[in-house]
């Protein structure tokens, strides 16, 4: 299970894996109702930024699957995520909609995804990495089944450095991690930190994305690292 550090140096337990799996499961109903529409520009974005790369994409956290009609037919998508109940739903949806273009969805953990390296054009993970117990682990593993030359399309909440957000952030951050959520604990620095650390990945690109201007669609590219001499 992750632990967070207060500024009093004792630990108090975050997310773990079951936890999030079971809030996702309870949330797996209802789920469309509650964040189709409001999630649906940054979903729009991200899909676009992927459809106009192409190629093999794996959808991280893929949910309900309620991207999945948005994709273009010439790509070929593998879904994954960590709820049984929410993976119900997306064969579902694959099923009733007669796409023929998904590889395949399994339950999996984006922090030991179950792939090669180097398997992927774009590896797209919508509003996941806030969601998980080890982001930078799972970061890492999006990296590495990326194949050289290929996007890592993230949407993701990015909360405040400092100020009265902050501070409201870290108020609820009790209530909303029951939910499988996180408020707080993710500012930009934290994401420009693991770019610094990953070495083969760069930035192409940061949006703000509504509602209010919390959500940032970030694309990363994966580079080419020469072979030591």
């Amino acid at each position: 299970m992750a632990q967070i550090v207060k500024l009093d140096g004792t630990r108090q337990m975050d997310f773990d894996r079951e936890m999030v799996e079971q809030a996702y499961d309870r949330w797996a109903p209802i789920y469309d109702l509650v964040f189709g529409g409001v999630f649906s520009k940054g979903r729009d974005a991200a899909i676009q930024a992927t459809n106009k790369i192409g190629g093999r994409v794996l959808e991280v956290g893929v949910g309900t699957g309620i991207s999945l009609p948005l994709y273009s037919p010439k790509l070929r998508i593998f879904g994954t995520d960590i709820s049984e109940a929410m993976l119900k739903k997306a064969k579902q949806r694959v099923a009733e909609s007669g796409l023929r273009n998904i590889e395949g969805l399994a339950v999996m953990d984006a922090e030991k995804l179950e792939f090669p390296d180097n398997s992927f054009d774009v590896v797209m993970a919508q509003y996941v990495v806030t969601a998980v117990p080890n982001p930078e682990v799972a970061l890492d593993e999006f990296a590495r089944v990326l194949r050289p030359g290929g996007e890592l399309i993230i949407l993701t909440r990015v909360s405040a450095d400092a100020g009265m957000r902050r501070f409201i952030e870290q108020t609820l951050q009790p209530v909303v991690r029951r939910l499988g959520f996180r408020t707080a604990e993710f500012a930009w620095s934290r994401y420009t930190k693991w770019l610094a650390d990953a070495k083969s990945i760069e930035l192409v690109e940061r949006r703000l994305i509504p509602p209010l201007g919390h959500f940032s669609l970030v694309r990363f590219r994966k580079v080419e690292v020469a072979a030591a001499a």
